[in-house]
């Protein structure tokens, strides 16, 4: 039992093949749930777990695996947004602020970790004054609500001091810099423990069942037509109210329902690219203004994260392409700044996700809304959209507020402000304690700090497999960051159905190796398949499958064009058939 984890919590968190069979039972068994979920990104993932921590009887349908769409593409900070402070936008800072601080001190201590910034001037006096008042309101903001803002208060440097920190910054592209500090997440691992979290207080969750339809009495909505892709059959989950919380899908969902609805959301492509830890130096992050936004440069373990784009995209919503244009872009704009310049060579891997951003008059992206919307379009139905990843608790929030407006009876307020998410409470005490577990178990503290900062105490999981399976206490061949363990751990524990879902996100092979995971496929495609009860040919279908998406994503980088990369990009197979949605 982890430290610190009510032992039926643990278990009842657990997403494996099993749960998930007993979860389409129970749901397409006639029984009314007060609330059904569609979407199992970080916002619908959040609505599961408020409304299950307020007694509510839940059930999430995710059409692919959990936070495969935006919530595993995103920049994987937890911050204010900075920039907004320049927008007028204060509100929204100071609430994404507030949940910075929860997310680091109470909800999620081991997931969320403060990482700092550097931030280079070009221009001595005023923009000093300017941007120096902007980072000390940011700071002062994240105080205003009486809790500690978990991250250290930010500095002023010279040019000098400044390459101190960064080295690999060139000299004559800046005159000084000021570091500050915001946080960071692996954004679909956190999903998952959200999911697992809503899990633990009752809520049935479903991944690769898509909702086709909409039941209804007249014009209010009854519940949801799902189908099961693993199986391909249809079952019927009645509920009394319904929650569309699809991201960038948010408009296809309505059509469901004949398109009648207040929200319409557009997407903006954000490409991302993985670098390695040594190509710069510095021990801190930097973030550099743009003609259209801002560009990070984010340490990701022995990887640097840099990203990130902001166009416009009305191409293929589940797997968007980043193409060359798109690289080369932020290519040229961080080597502005490098002394040594980064080139195609040094990019290890390339990610594109897409932002729900509700619609405004702007044509623009970088312009439209990043505030969220709750609306009831018609009895029964409960949509919400927009907001940004920091603030998905409020999200959840609003929404559940809005559907215990439609239930009859009393709903108790929100209280997922108080509660750590699956692994978190003790987490400081086992990370005080690690050196003693690195002794207890055989690994290197390194690997315990690893586990550690992925699990938090359900950690003693992942333990207790070693345990009993020495073989996978090794690193994973092609891929030695990861434990063969973590692989397992993965399809029993955490929901994963496929090998894609494995390399690209319960871990980031996908990103994090030169051949994005090809050379690790194999010997996680064999450790899974005991699990999922996989066939050989099944095992290998899964094999050929990543290998082939692998190659699409490739050539897709290789293209001009948006146009191009997409048509590109869809060449690859889906390892299970899509269902067409059907209106019911």
């Amino acid at each position: 039992m982890a430290v610190g984890e009510p032992e039926n919590e643990v278990n009842r968190s657990r997403l494996g093949p099993a749960e998930r069979t007993a979860a389409l039972d129970l749901i397409g068994s006639g029984e009314e749930f007060d609330v059904v979920v569609v979407g199992g990104g970080i916002v619908g993932a959040g609505v599961a777990l408020d409304a299950a921590t307020r007694g509510l009887s839940v059930a999430l349908v995710e059409v692919r695996d959990f936070a495969s769409g935006t919530s595993s593409r995103s920049s994987k900070l937890i911050h204010g947004g900075l920039r907004y402070l320049e927008q007028r936008d204060f509100e929204l800072v100071r609430e994404a602020l507030t949940e910075r601080g929860l997310l680091l001190g109470r909800i999620a201590p081991h997931l969320v970790k403060p990482v700092p910034f550097v931030f280079p001037m070009t221009h001595h006096v005023w923009e000093r004054a300017y941007i120096g008042a902007g980072v000390a309101l940011y700071d002062g903001m994240s105080l205003s609500m009486g809790r500690d803002r978990g991250v250290p208060h930010h500095r002023h440097l010279t040019r000098t001091q400044a390459l101190r920190v960064a080295p690999s910054l060139r000299r004559d592209a800046f005159v000084g810099a000021i570091q500050y500090w915001d946080a960071q997440v692996d954004d679909a691992r956190y999903v998952m423990m959200v999911l697992r979290t809503a899990a633990a207080y009752g809520a049935r969750i479903v991944s690769r069942a898509q909702a086709v339809g909409f039941l209804r009495e007249g014009e209010r909505v009854t519940g949801v037509r799902i189908r099961d892709l693993e199986a391909d059959r249809e079952l019927d989950v009645r509920a009394k109210q319904v929650v569309n919380a699809t991201g960038v899908w948010t408009d296809d969902i309505q059509e469901l329902v004949g398109g009648r609805g207040q929200i319409h959301v557009r997407a903006s492509k954000g490409v991302h690219l993985v670098v390695p830890r040594d190509r710069i130096h510095s021990s801190s992050g930097v973030i550099l203004r743009t003609e259209k936004s801002v560009l990070f440069v984010i340490p990701w373990g022995r990887h640097w994260i840099i990203g990130t784009t902001d166009t416009a995209w009305d191409l293929d919503k589940v797997h968007p392409a980043a193409s060359k244009a798109d690289i080369d872009y932020v290519l040229e704009h961080v080597n502005a700044v490098l002394n040594v310049p980064l080139t195609h060579d040094d990019v290890e891997g390339v990610y594109a996700g897409l932002r729900p951003l509700l619609s405004g008059e702007s044509e623009e992206t970088s312009k439209l809304s990043r505030e969220h919307v709750v609306a009831h379009p018609v009895p029964g139905l409960v949509v919400i959209a927009g907001g940004k990843y920091t603030t998905y608790r409020v999200m959840a929030k609003d929404a559940v507020d809005a559907v215990a407006h439609g239930l009859d009876g009393k709903v108790p307020g929100s209280c997922t402000d108080q509660i750590a998410l699956v692994g978190g409470n003790g987490f400081q005490a086992l990370w005080n304690a690690r050196h003693r577990l690195a002794e207890s178990s055989g690994l290197h503290v390194a690997r315990i700090e690893h586990l550690l900062r992925r699990y938090g105490t359900l950690i003693e999981d992942l333990l207790t497999l070693i345990e009993e399976r020495p073989d996978l206490g090794k690193p994973l061949e092609g891929a030695d960051d990861y434990l063969r363990a973590e692989v397992v751990y993965a399809a029993s524990h955490e929901g994963a159905r496929h090998l894609n879902d494995v390399l690209t996100r319960r871990t980031r092979i996908s990103i994090e190796t030169w051949d994005r995971g090809v050379g690790a496929a194999r010997q996680a495609a064999e450790l899974v398949a005991p699990e999922l009860g996989w066939s050989k040919e099944q095992t290998e279908r899964e094999i050929e499958y990543y290998h082939k998406r692998v190659e699409a994503e490739r050539d897709s980088q290789a293209q001009v064009d948006d146009q191009e990369a997409d048509a590109t990009r869809r060449g690859a197979p889906e390892i299970v058939p899509t269902a067409s949605p059907e209106v019911s």
